[in-house]
């Protein structure tokens, strides 16, 4: 199977060095487009969807392959040997932040660093670890999301998106819910928010800026702290955007944040 239409791959820019961006649940590559245009003079900027996701190829999909994150982790390994890429920089969101974490822990070599939007090792409160949610709201969501997975969409969209007093931007991950075959949807919602990826995080030896939103429902303040003190060489920006996705809702934030870091370190 050919890589690079499995997975929808784009590749633009006029940079030598690549950045990889990988995009959340429920979400494509689209939701990039508001940061992508600010690194293009700068580097490689190669854009991906997950298999289920945007315009990747649904045929490539398979349960088995897919019943943990380490699936798309593999994914995301080849399609940078496909591209003949190393040291590069990786920019992921939500779950594409763990995915692009445990692709690093394999294949430290071609990740140079790695930016981390919103991401979280796990979703769900365990003693002194605030995940953010009780067991019984995480299946209550997902029964909700197979019973009634349009009725999901339109819930939750505006919920993770926060930012009540733009609600085109609750209305957009809505959509792009919507727009996602929903039966791989609903079976990477389970992987995503059952997943526990807590033990691999002290693996990670790529140094990282880990990007933490204020108001976020889904990856709340204590698991962005969290994820810092576990990670070694790792740096933590509280943003002054909300909700969960700041690339959509706060891009110039993000933006300038990322440019702060790679300048930096």
């Amino acid at each position: 199977m050919d890589i690079l239409s499995r997975n929808n791959v784009r590749v633009f820019g006029k940079g030598t060095q690549a950045m990889v961006f990988a995009h959340g649940f429920g979400c494509d590559q689209n939701m990039w487009r508001y940061v992508t245009a600010a690194f293009q003079q700068d580097y490689k900027i190669v854009l991906f969807d997950h298999v289920g996701a945007g315009l990747s190829d649904i045929a490539a999909y398979s349960k088995e392959k897919y019943s943990n994150l380490s699936g798309y982790a593999s994914d995301l390994l080849e399609i940078c040997q496909h591209l003949e890429l190393e040291n590069c920089i990786f920019v992921g969101h939500s779950v594409g932040a763990m995915i692009g974490v445990l692709a690093a822990i394999q294949a430290p070599e071609q990740f140079e660093k790695l930016i981390l939007i919103g991401p979280s090792p796990s979703y769900i409160n365990d003693g002194d670890y605030i995940g953010g949610f009780e067991p019984a709201d995480i299946h209550a969501m997902l029964e909700f999301m197979e019973t009634d997975y349009m009725g999901w969409s339109g819930a939750f969209g505006p919920f993770i998106m926060g930012n009540p007093d733009q609600p085109s931007l609750g209305q957009e991950l809505t959509n792009s819910f919507c727009n996602t075959n929903s039966t791989i949807a609903k079976h990477f919602a389970r992987v995503v928010f059952l997943s526990d990826n807590r033990l691999d995080l002290p693996k990670l030896k790529t140094r990282s800026l880990i990007m933490q939103c204020d108001q976020d429902m889904i990856a709340p303040t204590e698991v962005g702290e969290y994820v810092h003190k576990v990670l070694k060489d790792s740096t933590l920006v509280h943003l002054k955007a909300t909700g969960h996705c700041p690339n959509v809702s706060a891009p110039l934030e993000t933006i300038s944040v990322m440019e702060k870091y790679l300048a930096a370190v």
